[in-house]
């Protein structure tokens, strides 16, 4: 049954969770060695900050479509930086000349920031997105929880908070599949390949760095 959008407004705070997780990537990024970077240290906390705005602003005076297409973009661009790293890590790694300390500390930033952008990117996309979810309760139309199947979602006691696509994506880039939770739609299938090759990607290279050293 849809609920009423004056009676369950959206808390602000599940909003923020998102923004949160995008802006720690931004730091991190700042102490990512340049020469893996797509531009200067500071440009993905930047274009983050700079989108967020905007996007605030929108979701304070209603326009919630507008604000989440704009926390979309924010997403985006981040997903195309770590990406981007993650190539020139690789590309980069048969030079050789990288200090240990310094390669494991850039990969490690690098796999955090994968976890952190698929979790905001799996909690912006599930059943239409946090405030389709809260007006309409939850039902899985990208992922299956386990609680799903429990039946405790159709009674409307239980819905995913953040944490729970965190730890889904925490798997996916660890074990590299969702382990408890069914994936469904194609979207989400596609970027669980997509998180999952940055990860081995990053992974392999940690590898080839520790035979290299024997």
């Amino acid at each position: 049954m849809r609920r009423s959008e004056k009676s369950t407004p959206v808390s602000n705070q599940r909003h923020r969770a998102g923004a949160a997780a995008l802006l720690a990537v931004g730091a991190a990024y700042l102490a990512v060695e340049d020469r893996i970077m797509i531009g200067p240290p500071w440009l993905a906390l930047a274009v983050v900050a700079a989108l967020l705005v905007p996007s605030g602003l929108a979701r304070l005076r209603g326009h919630h479509d507008l604000a989440r297409r704009v926390m979309l973009t924010a997403t985006t661009i981040v997903t195309f930086t770590i990406l981007g790293s993650a190539a020139i890590l690789v590309r980069a790694l048969p030079g050789g000349g990288t200090p240990a300390p310094v390669l494991l500390r850039d990969a490690a930033l690098i796999w955090a920031a994968n976890v952190a952008v698929f979790a905001v990117w799996y909690w912006e996309i599930d059943a239409g997105g946090l405030r389709r979810r809260h007006l309409e309760g939850y039902c899985g139309l990208d992922f299956v929880f386990p609680q799903c199947a429990a039946g405790a979602a159709a009674s409307d006691e239980w819905t995913p908070r953040f944490v729970d696509y965190l730890f889904l994506s925490f798997n996916t880039s660890t074990a590299l599949s969702p382990t408890d939770t069914l994936v469904l739609s194609a979207r989400a299938k596609i970027l669980m390949m997509v998180q999952s090759l940055i990860s081995l990607a990053v992974l392999a290279v940690l590898a080839a760095r520790a035979i290299n050293t024997l």
